[in-house]
C-alpha cells in the first residue's frame, strides 16, 4: 500500500514561511494571491495488506512523529 501523509499548520497557527512565500509571488508578479500555507507531505510505501490496519498505523506514525498535534493538522490518502 502506498500513503500520503499532508501535515499543515493548524488555522490559528501563524506561517511566517507561508506569508513569504506569498509576499515573493507578490513580488514575482503573481497577482491574485490572496495566502499562501505551507505545509509536508509524506509518501510511505508499506507492507500492509489490510486498509483498517494501515490507517491505525499511519495516525500512530502521524502522533508520534510526523506531526506536532498541538500546531498541526494531517490528514491520510491511502490507496
Amino acid at each position: 500500500m502506498k500513503a500520503r501523509v499532508f501535515v499543515t499548520l493548524k488555522s490559528g497557527v501563524l506561517d511566517p514561511q507561508g506569508a513569504a512565500i506569498g509576499a515573493a509571488l507578490g513580488g514575482m508578479g503573481f497577482d491574485g494571491v490572496n495566502s499562501v500555507r505551507q505545509g509536508k507531505v509524506f509518501e510511505i510505501d508499506m507492507t500492509d495488506t489490510d486498509r483498517p490496519e494501515a490507517e491505525a498505523r499511519l495516525d500512530a506514525m502521524c502522533k508520534r512523529l510526523l506531526a506536532n498535534t498541538v500546531i498541526e493538522d494531517y490528514s491520510i490518502d491511502l490507496s
